[in-house]
């Protein structure tokens, strides 16, 4: 399980290394269920960044699987076209959600956004991560 201390614990890791980046973003920690634990958007984070968070924690926590992987089924023409239209949003296959796997469980997720750079979004949330399963 995942505690709010944390989860808190993993919000200032991300921010932490965001900032070491010359980035603001927001971190969204979710359960395995995909209901949120913490989430935190930096000053000067992008005001649709909360969505873009929570939409990668999300699909992390619901498959089990970084939000990146999912891109190559939902290309057109393949069997998840669509996926986010159908869940209203909330499957996403942008980077930067990565899921939290402890003793083999599948615990939650972690979702950043903000940066132009996904890449840089998965190195924050990578961050987080290493605290919750640290």
């Amino acid at each position: 399980m995942i505690t709010l201390q944390k989860a808190k614990l993993a919000v200032e890791a991300s921010e932490k290394k965001a900032t070491e980046l010359g980035i603001a973003v927001t971190t969204t920690i979710v359960d395995e269920h995909g209901t949120v634990i913490a989430v935190s958007r930096m000053d000067g984070a992008f005001t649709v960044s909360p969505d873009f968070s929570f939409s990668k924690a999300f699909t992390s926590a619901a498959l089990g699987f970084n939000s990146a992987d999912l891109e190559p089924y939902a290309a057109e023409g393949k069997p998840y076209f669509g996926i986010n239209t159908l869940m209203h949003g909330k499957l996403t296959t942008i980077a930067g959600g990565l899921p939290i796997v402890i003793d083999g469980k599948r615990e939650g997720a972690v979702g950043v956004g903000g940066s132009t750079n996904t890449q840089e979004d998965v190195a924050c949330a990578q961050e987080a991560v290493n605290v919750l399963i640290g």
